[in-house]
């Protein structure tokens, strides 16, 4: 990332994040500048790596996709290769919707999104055989009381 960010690029990466679908002539209306450079910006912005890509966030509910669970991973091993083979493990696993290293006692969190817990229960039985995989612990989601998955771009400001 080497672009400097000026206002009006903080906010078309906002309105972005607000709504994927927006029409590039409304959001050069809300951020103040003409349709052509806001293109421009807004190209320039995804050639620089700051937007990854555009999707639709879904209702994993209303899909039937009522189980979410967080898995604590501690592996018997942290050489880079075994670090590897486990993101890699974890990559073919449709289940597993976020894998985060992280540092201290747990080597790895995963978000896992299944249709029922005997789903998921099928999954941490593989999850458990999986090489250098020394224990699980799981959380069961009771409730979200926040999803936002968009950057804060407001404490940019």
């Amino acid at each position: 990332m080497t672009k400097q960010l000026d206002a009006i690029d903080l906010k078309i990466l906002h309105e972005l994040q607000e709504d994927g679908r927006i029409t590039n002539v409304e959001l050069a209306k809300r951020v103040g500048i003409s349709p052509p450079p806001c293109l421009r910006r807004v190209r320039a912005l995804e050639d620089e790596g700051y937007i990854n890509g555009y999707r639709g966030l879904l209702d994993p509910k209303a899909l039937g996709f009522d189980v979410t669970v967080f898995a604590a991973v501690h592996l018997s091993s942290q050489a880079d290769a075994d670090l590897r083979a486990f993101e890699a493990f974890v990559n073919a696993q449709p289940i597993v919707r976020e894998c985060w290293m992280l540092s201290g006692e747990t080597d790895f969190i995963l978000k896992c999104v299944a249709s029922d817990m005997a789903a998921f229960q099928d999954f941490v039985t593989h999850l458990t055989a999986a090489p250098h995989v020394q224990n699980v612990r799981t959380s069961l989601v009771l409730h979200n009381s926040k999803y936002a998955p968009a950057v804060p771009l407001e404490l940019k400001v």
